[in-house]
């Protein structure tokens, strides 16, 4: 079942939000790269506040270590940074630029029970925190199983799921990785009685950023935006793609609908995921927000340029 949210609907869901929106990011930075352009772009949004930012997925002690360079660089070692759930040993992407790194030269806090400092952020919190997680949602299962209760005083923003369009703008859903890695995580993070608001692939999936605005990212001396350039031209899948654009730049989009969604068009899909870790509209599924295109495409690309180039 599918049932567009009109005008109004958006704007009172987004009264309840704080002029400054407190943000945890749950990413597994160092595997592709939009991970890093979205932790940019968000570093650079007045709208938010990121209070926590948590490593997710595979080598989680390397990707703190890679977070930790990348906020070091930009001069924000007060965001404190912590160490998700280790489920892998998969080579960085990002490994080129990260190279010898030692994290025992940051000067601001690592936490190394990412988990734990989640909990405990949203716990004390006075205010609805929203979770980004543009991974896989292993983090999140387990603080649910620590502590349910947070359910009660958090929201989830997450890039998730292809529910009418696949990969590469494929008219046919796909199991998209986010959920597929660990789709019983999935799961419980959509079972949980929080609101959930994903970006699919439905409308993220073909957001690259080509001509003049990858140009003015990629020749701006601006801090973040040179971190985000050295790091994709470092990154491992960089050749896969022409010189004169970014990759797919999916997790940017789950970024932005932390704290906005003028620019997009949301709709209410009641969806299941199944045993291949597809999400699937059903009649009795969880009501969950989607962004399945666009109202302007381009407000928000010359948004995620402005976030890292200014």
């Amino acid at each position: 079942m599918i049932r567009r949210r009109t005008a109004k609907s958006k704007a009172e869901a987004r009264e309840h939000l704080p002029k400054r929106v407190p943000v945890i990011l749950d990413t597994d930075i160092g595997d592709d790269i939009d991970d890093t352009w979205a932790l940019a772009m968000l570093l650079g949004c007045a709208q938010v506040e990121v209070k926590l930012i948590v490593t997710a997925t595979d080598d989680t002690p390397r990707k703190t270590r890679l977070a930790a360079k990348i906020l070091e660089r930009l001069g924000r070692t007060d965001i404190p940074i912590a160490t998700g759930v280790e489920n892998g040993r998969r080579e960085l992407a990002q490994a080129a630029w990260l190279g010898d790194y030692d994290l025992g030269s940051y000067s601001g806090s690592v936490f190394e029970d990412g988990v734990g400092a989640m909990v405990e952020l949203v716990e004390k919190a006075t205010e609805t925190v929203t979770i980004v997680a543009i991974g896989p949602q292993t983090d999140l299962a387990e603080a649910l199983r620590r502590r349910p209760s947070i359910a009660g005083k958090a929201r989830v923003v997450a890039m998730a799921g292809s529910i009418r369009v696949g990969y590469g703008g494929k008219r046919e859903r796909d199991a998209e990785y986010n959920v597929k890695r660990d789709i019983e995580a999935a799961r419980a993070v959509l079972g949980a009685p929080w609101e959930v608001t994903i970006a699919p692939l439905d409308g993220c999936g073909d957001v690259i950023l080509r001509g003049e605005r990858y140009a003015r990212v990629k020749n701006s001396t601006a801090a973040r935006a040179r971190v985000v350039i050295e790091n994709y031209d470092a990154w491992a899948g960089r050749a896969r793609y022409p010189a004169g654009e970014s990759s797919v730049l999916f997790d940017t989009v789950a970024a932005y609908l932390a704290f906005d969604e003028t620019c997009t068009r949301m709709e209410t899909v009641k969806l299941v995921i199944d045993d291949a870790g597809n999400t699937i509209p059903y009649e009795n599924g969880r009501e969950v927000r989607c962004q399945m295109g666009w109202r302007d495409r381009d407000g928000f690309e010359e948004l995620l340029v402005a976030s890292l180039a200014k």
